[in-house]
Formats: structure tokens, sequence, C-alpha cells
């Protein structure tokens, strides 16, 4: 039987795993993408969900409970200002989970916690300089110089 077996315990002790799932939902909510582990991104879920529900009321009840459980006041004020709103025609599911790969160092399946309104955009890199160009750059740095 698993009677009393809900929940993850994620190999730490109750007051480190509180501090891990505020930081992490934290995370998620400033950078609406998070990438950790599989085990952590399934315990996080329902912590964010339910942190979206009292951002969608929006009372100052809940706001203060919602405070109560972030860190900073500003991740508090996003959940409220920006990211609730965009789920105020959502009954639930804000969230999904993209497993990935196996971590290298230890073998830890890792997955992706994102909201599901997330829109993945893929910045441009910079162009690195040639050598003949940073030797240029070098000429006329020691040019000013003189």
């Amino acid at each position: 039987m698993r009677h009393l077996k809900d929940g993850y315990k994620l190999g730490r002790s109750p007051a480190h795993r509180r501090a891990l799932l505020r930081n992490l939902a934290a995370s998620l909510v400033e950078k609406n993408r998070v990438t950790t582990t599989l085990a952590k991104a399934k315990a996080v879920q329902p912590i964010v969900e339910r942190m979206i529900t009292l951002g969608k009321s929006g009372n100052l009840a809940d706001k203060r409970r919602a405070l109560a459980f972030f860190f900073k006041r500003s991740t508090t004020h996003k959940l409220f200002a920006d990211v609730a709103p965009r789920f105020m025609d959502r009954q639930g599911g804000y969230t999904r989970i993209i497993r990935g790969d196996t971590r290298k160092g230890d073998g830890a399946e890792t997955a992706i916690i994102e909201f599901v309104d997330f829109q993945f955009v893929v910045k441009e890199k910079k162009k690195d300089k040639s050598a003949k160009a940073k030797a240029k750059d070098k000429a006329k740095a020691k040019a000013k110089k003189k």
C-alpha cells in the first residue's frame, strides 16, 4: 500500500526542500522557463500552478500569501502583473514539463519546465572577430595612446 507516500523528498531535509522549491518557483515566474532535473520539475509544478491561481484572483490576501512564499517582492509583483493575467481564460494547466537528456556528470534525467504560452526565440550570435580584425583593433588602440 502507498498510504502517505505523496510528494517528493528530493534527498533533502524539509527546510532545504522548501527553500529549493521556493527558489525554483521564483525562477520560473521570473524567467518563464527553467532547466532542472525531472524530479524537481515534477515537485515544483503544483506549487507554481497554485501561485498562478493566487495571482489570478488578485486580492490583497492572496498577494500577501504569495509574498510570504516568494523571497522577493519583485517576483510577487511580476506574478500578479505579468504572469497571472496571461492565464485568465485557463482553468489550470499553466505549465508543461519537457523531458530532456541525462546529465553527463551524474546521469540525472533533466527536464525543462515552462509556461504553456512560452515562445522560444533563438538569439543571434555575435560574429567573432578574425585574427586580422583583432590585430587592427590593437594597432588602433596603440595609436590612440601615442
